[in-house]
């Protein structure tokens, strides 16, 4: 993915597509101030991580421009998220999702809202990057309130 990263940027550049690659530079400063700020190794994690982050903003900000009734700027930044999207592992389907946290459900064996930790810790690293976890949270709390 780095390295798709590097080629992506290149081809930009060459092909004058100026907001993918703002996207792309966006990207990479992130990794860098990651890698700074928290001495990180530049690896997929860490590119998921930022990469994640990005989509997230950017879907706030989707909300407050449907407030504000600005069409442009919702294409626009729906555009970004697009071109962020390609650096993110394959998303998990809504049953595949279903799945693993059933499996997770199986091995914490929650007993009320107080597990929601135990469950997240668990769930995190094998989800992440392959789901929004605000969702993740949503369908996790769900299944907590029919226990």
């Amino acid at each position: 993915m780095l390295e798709k990263l590097d080629q992506d940027m290149i081809s930009a550049m060459k092909n004058h597509e100026k907001e993918e690659l703002a996207v792309i530079r966006e990207i990479k400063a992130g990794m860098k101030q990651a890698h700074i700020d928290q001495k990180r190794e530049l690896d997929e994690d860490l590119l998921i991580e930022v990469v994640s982050r990005g989509i997230k903003t950017r879907k706030e900000s989707i909300k407050d421009f449907e407030k504000g009734n600005r069409q442009d700027l919702i294409d626009k930044t729906l555009g970004e998220i697009e071109v962020l999207s390609r650096y993110l592992p394959k998303q998990l389907t809504k049953e595949e999702l279903d799945q693993v946290i059933d499996q997770v459900f199986q091995e914490v064996n929650p007993t009320s809202n107080k597990d929601m930790g135990k469950i997240m810790g668990k769930l995190t690293p094998l989800v992440k990057g392959k789901a929004d976890m605000k969702e993740v949270s949503s369908l996790i709390q769900e299944k907590l309130k029919q226990l």
